[in-house]
This record gives C-alpha cells, sequence and structure tokens, in this order.
C-alpha cells in the first residue's frame, strides 16, 4: 500500500499517509542533504501518486481552511487556494518525519507520524496519521491536524490526550482537527514534552477507537519544521 496524507484547519489541524507497517519507509525520496547525523531520510522511498496520503492531506487541508473562510473572514488561507505541490521529505526523527510542500510562493511544512498502537485490533481501519504544520503564507503554526483511518461520527466526543493534557477534537470525514484553537498551542507544548499521544473517536458506525503515537523526535522534527517555514 502506498503512502497517503491528508487533513486541516486554519489555526487547527491536519494530515496522512498508507502503508500501515512502513508510515516512514513508504515516503517519498528527496536527495536532500540534511543539517546533522541525527536527522535520517528513510531509505528507497517510493514517489507518491495522487492517490498518496500526502497529497490528500494537502487536499483536505486545503478545504478545511476554505470551509474556515466562511466564518472566518480574516482567514487568509481560504482564499482561491492553489493545488499544493508534491511534498519532499527533509528529515526524520526517531518516530517523525518532516515534510516539505511548495507550490508557488506558498510552503507548507509539517512533522508526520503514524500509530504505535491501535485498539481495537479486530476493527478492519486504513492507516492513520498525525500531523503538525507550519503555514506561514497562511500565517498558520503548530496545526494539529489528524487522518484517522475511517469515517468518524462528526458529533461524537473525539479526543487527544498526552499526560493530564486533553483537547476536544472536531471531526470531518475521516479527519480531525483541535476544537478550540485557543488551547493548539498550549498542547502542543504538551506533545514536545510528552513521550506517547492518545487519540480516541468513535466511527460513524458507533465503534470507539483508540489510537497511540509515540512522541519520541517530536521536539526535534517541530524545530526543523519551525527552521523550514519559520
Amino acid at each position: 500500500m502506498n503512502f497517503r496524507f491528508s487533513i486541516c484547519r486554519t489555526g487547527g489541524l491536519v494530515f496522512a499517509l498508507a502503508s500501515s507497517s512502513v508510515a516512514f519507509t513508504s515516503f517519498w525520496a528527496c536527495g536532500t542533504t540534511l543539517a546533522s547525523p541525527s536527522e535520517a531520510l528513510a531509505p528507497s522511498l517510493p514517489s507518491p501518486s495522487k492517490d498518496d496520503a500526502a497529497g490528500r492531506w494537502l487536499e483536505a487541508r486545503a478545504r478545511h481552511h476554505k470551509d474556515e473562510s466562511k466564518t472566518d473572514a480574516k482567514s487568509s488561507d481560504a482564499k482561491d487556494a492553489k493545488k499544493p505541490g508534491k511534498p519532499q521529505q527533509v528529515a526524520k526523527f526517531d518516530d517523525w518525519g518532516v515534510f516539505v510542500a511548495q507550490s508557488g510562493k506558498e510552503k507548507t511544512c509539517y512533522a508526520l507520524a503514524s500509530p504505535k498502537e491501535r485498539t481495537p485490533k479486530s476493527l478492519k481501519r486504513d492507516d492513520a496519521y498525525v500531523f503538525i504544520s507550519n503555514g506561514p503564507g497562511a500565517d498558520v503554526r503548530g496545526e494539529v491536524s489528524i487522518i484517522m483511518g475511517f469515517a468518524v461520527k462528526e458529533d461524537g466526543d473525539a479526543r487527544a490526550e498526552v499526560g493530564g493534557s486533553s483537547v476536544e477534537l472536531v471531526a470531518k470525514g475521516n479527519s480531525a482537527w483541535v476544537k478550540n484553537l485557543a488551547k493548539q498551542a498550549q498542547f502542543v507544548e504538551a506533545l514536545k514534552g510528552g513521550s506517547k499521544l492518545v487519540v480516541k473517536a468513535p466511527s460513524a458506525k458507533g465503534n470507539v477507537t483508540t489510537d497511540a503515537y509515540s512522541l519520541s523526535g517530536l521536539k526535534q522534527a517541530l524545530d526543523r519544521v519551525q527552521k523550514e517555514c519559520p
């Protein structure tokens, strides 16, 4: 299964991929020179296709930002959203990869990871991913978005938790974002200092699922995201 990507929210969240057992080995090759030995690209990464996770995440992100503009006239990312360019992986830190996508003068940078544990194991789902992105042109920083891998119940009790911090999620389709954007920056700081992110959400069919993500390497990944998209 190939890499897959999608999601977003202006000041909210977004992201995606494919292949459950090779979250990063199925990323795109880029041949970028890394700044330090601690940064390592996944080897022999295939080129993404139109149906890949990253492409879907970027498209979903653009749609989400456009929808936000209907209620937020100040959303600068929503007007005439351009088709995003192909993402390139520029670094990998432990369980997190760093990607950059550019379309004209618009640039989006993000850190991405896939879950280490998924329950119930008996449920059949697509792969899931968490994205934390910067979009300088849209004045977006530390936007958290999640590709759930299934249709989420839109008015269900979806949450993301790390340590003693928890935020409600708002879902649309198979994507989710932080509901209260005023809490997003604080939540990202909690993620940097945490060891595990737990995402819980009910599906449209009523099944409650839990995905657990390792946060090893996230702080370094977000430092690189900030460097690429200050």
